[in-house]
C-alpha cells in the first residue's frame, strides 16, 4: 500500500472541513487560504482549491467579494454564509465523533 496516496485521500476529504474553519476566523482570500493551509501541514494546490471554493459558493455555503489590492490586482475574498456556518457546525461535531472513535479504538 502507498502510504502517500492513503494520507493524500485524507486529507483531501478534510479539505472542505479545513477551508470552512478557516473562513470562521474571517475573510479570507485563495492565496492566504492556501497559505494558511500549508502552514497547517495541509498540501494543497490552486487547482484543487479554486474548484472547491467555486462549489462551496454555489452550495451556497460561501460567498466573496472583491477588493483592491495594494499590489496588483483585485482579491477575491470569501466568507462564510449561514448556511456554511451551520454546515461548519454540524462537520466539528462529526469530526469530534470520528476523533472519539479513532482514539478509542488506538487504546
Amino acid at each position: 500500500m502507498n502510504i502517500e496516496n492513503l494520507k493524500s485521500q485524507m486529507r483531501k476529504g478534510m479539505l472542505e472541513f479545513c477551508v470552512l474553519l478557516l473562513l470562521r476566523h474571517g475573510d479570507a482570500y485563495a492565496s492566504e487560504i492556501i497559505s494558511r493551509l500549508k502552514e497547517a501541514h495541509m498540501i494543497v494546490m490552486e487547482g484543487t482549491l479554486y474548484p472547491l471554493l467555486t462549489r462551496l459558493k454555489n452550495d451556497g455555503l460561501l460567498t466573496y467579494r472583491w477588493e483592491e489590492s495594494p499590489s496588483g490586482p483585485p482579491r477575491k475574498y470569501y466568507s462564510l454564509t449561514p448556511v456554511g456556518n451551520e454546515l461548519l457546525q454540524q462537520l466539528r461535531l462529526s469530526w469530534q465523533e470520528i476523533n472519539n472513535s479513532v482514539n478509542h479504538l488506538d487504546q
